[in-house]
């Protein structure tokens, strides 16, 4: 087997298999890369011992076994050895041809918390929920090792390793596979803007960092400076080693608004070139789907057309608007959609992005860009009514189901189900969980614990809140507390709830209208004072009432003859219009109307 890594500043690099010292030598064909070979199986534990070097690696190991920093399992968790995987040996059972994202439903599914025990085997064994749900796509939170057992995931290191304690790399391959035979597609979230605070070897090889961009996190990835082929190639490696080893369906791009890059051809544009030859590859898609907050319509834009080409992005602004509607929230990035929040929700179900060039008083100044909707397909923008950011952030880490009634957590799900956008539900959304989703952390450095702890006691007591009311990330019972509980979906109200969601999402696969990519035809109106929103998608009309009493809604005539409206869908009994065109909708309340 063939031993390899970079460590281009390095004076001496040696290989420690099984145990045992062996020389590496500079490889003639490749600048910085050093090999050896030996004879290894799966299973067998191995490291790296960095010696000398220069200011770009960090000085060296000190003579310490390294893990690998290609390394496919750390079974240790991320300071111990590395382990040789042979993906060969995996037996996949599914017959599998991929799902693309036009008309699909994504669910984002921490594999922490989904279940008490925290594993891709119990996640698997609930992927039938999702199934009969009418889920298409199941989109991972991070799974790359972390020190620790419990934790979001975006402070992960090893990248191209999957974390021990869910169940390392046949765990997730039995979850893909479990999935697959389900009819269901995966994602995977990864972290390309910074590497986690612990455990992070990656400096004692090479200039992974670079000083001459500074992020939240410190030094940036080096993705512009000398040295940032080799860091950009560690990258574009991992990110196809998931979709080729893993045979998963496509990558979640963690914030890339914070990736400094100066390059002419961007990493991300080198990404999408490579995720599409290994589509055409594996003749499947295998779609990229940006984080980003810079409501810049060419991060999506196709690459011919001058964009960077990644396939969709989330909405956020979508999201602020819904959410600024559905509770009257305010602060923070809120502020800019509170003074018109059903505006604003009709502003983005029609323009996707809210800040297309317009003020932002949060950012105190003109933000984003229009997009040309006569040219962008709908399905390149994720729409939702939760997430783990906009839950998790929050200082107690509460849902919507935690302060509105069933009546407007339906509401939120008519505007994300029947919406141009691709919809995404975040667990437990769908039966209005009434578990928290907290911050929660397991570090094993005390004095890191003790900063993330008071970290986020500051961060929230600027905002009003007492140290005592802010969970403890480092106490057990805060990630206990997230865990979802799957008695609820068969009480109520939480049954009736789940069964709305699932009417919703069998009406988007059975209606083409509701997965029109043509955003230039959606018709929107709304009455701020009244606190009502409806729109038109093709033969459909959507209304949603989130007053407390009773709205009277002039939606007109059918399209082909006065009153020929039918009520395909409703939260409370309702009416379709009647001749005079007037759609009388109780409080709290949604209805799908079909034209005829």
């Amino acid at each position: 087997m063939l031993f390899e890594v970079w460590a281009p500043d390095a004076d001496e690099v040696g290989l420690r298999l099984a145990g045992e010292p062996r020389a590496m030598e500079r490889d003639p064909a490749r600048s910085g890369w050093w090999k050896a070979e030996a004879p290894a199986s799966d299973g067998d534990r191995y490291g790296f011992v960095p010696d000398g070097g220069g200011s770009g690696s960090g000085g060296g190991s000190d003579g310490r076994v390294l893990p690998d920093p290609r390394s496919r399992r750390q079974p240790d968790g991320p300071d111990g050895e590395s382990a040789v995987v042979d993906h060969s040996l995996f037996e996949w059972r599914s017959d599998w041809s991929g799902r693309g994202l036009p008309g699909a439903v994504l669910y984002e599914l921490h594999i922490g918390t989904y279940t008490e025990e925290g594993t891709f085997d119990a996640a698997a064994a609930r992927l039938g929920h999702l199934a009969e749900l009418g889920v298409t796509h199941v989109s991972l939170m991070p799974v790359c090792p972390f020190p620790g057992t419990h934790g979001w995931g975006y402070e992960g290191v090893s990248l191209w390793a999957v974390h021990e304690p869910y169940g390392g790399p046949d765990g997730l391959k039995r979850f893909v596979d479990t999935a697959h035979g389900l009819g269901l597609a995966v994602l995977l979230d990864v972290v390309h803007n910074h590497l986690g605070p612990s455990g992070n070897h990656l400096p004692a090889f090479g200039p992974y960092f670079t000083e001459t961009h500074h992020t939240p996190w410190g030094a940036a990835v080096n993705l512009d400076a000398p040295g940032s082929d080799e860091v950009r190639a560690f990258l574009l490696g991992s990110a196809l080693g998931w979709l080729r080893d893993y045979r998963l369906d496509g990558l979640r791009l963690d914030a890339v608004h914070a990736l400094a890059d100066g390059r002419a051809l961007t990493f991300l544009e080198e990404l999408s070139t490579a995720a599409d030859a290994l589509a055409a590859e594996l003749g499947r898609p295998l779609p990229l789907i940006a984080e980003s907050d810079l409501c810049d319509p060419r991060t999506t834009t196709p690459r011919e057309s001058g964009g960077i080409g990644l396939h969709a992005q989330w909405n956020d602004d979508f999201h602020h608007a819904l959410h600024t509607a559905l509770t009257g929230e305010s602060q923070g990035y809120y502020a800019d959609f509170a003074q018109a929040p059903l505006a604003a929700v009709a502003k983005t179900v029609t323009s996707a992005f809210f800040h297309n060039g317009t003020y932002s008083s949060f950012r105190g100044r003109t933000h984003g860009r229009p997009v040309d909707i006569a040219r962008t397909p709908a399905h390149r923008f994720v729409g939702y009514a939760q997430t783990h950011d906009q839950i998790g952030n929050r200082a107690l880490g509460d849902r919507l189901s935690a302060t509105l009634s069933p009546g407007r957590l339906a509401c939120a799900a008519a505007l994300v189900l029947t919406g141009p956008f691709t919809p995404m539900l975040f667990m437990g959304e769908e039966w209005g969980a009434r578990t928290p989703w907290q911050f929660f952390t397991d570090h094993t450095d005390p004095e890191l614990a003790e900063a993330v702890r008071n970290g986020r006691r500051r961060e929230f007591a600027a905002h009003g809140w007492a140290a005592d009311d802010i969970p403890d990330p480092q106490d057990p019972a805060t990630r206990d507390r997230s865990c979802l509980d799957w008695t609820e979906p068969s009480r109520e109200p939480h049954a009736r709830l789940h069964a709305w969601y699932r009417e919703l999402i069998a009406l988007r696969r059975a209606l083409p209208d509701l997965s029109d990519p043509d955003l230039a035809s959606v018709r929107t109106a709304h009455d701020e004072r009244a606190r009502w929103l409806a729109y038109r998608r093709g033969d459909l009309r959507i209304a949603v009432n989130l007053g407390e009493k009773p709205a009277v809604i002039p939606l007109g005539g059918g399209r082909h003859r006065g009153g020929g409206d039918r009520v395909v869908a409703a939260w409370e009994p309702v009416a379709a219009p009647g001749a005079d065109g007037l759609l009388r909708l109780p409080p709290e309340s949604c209805v799908v109307l079909a034209d005829g």
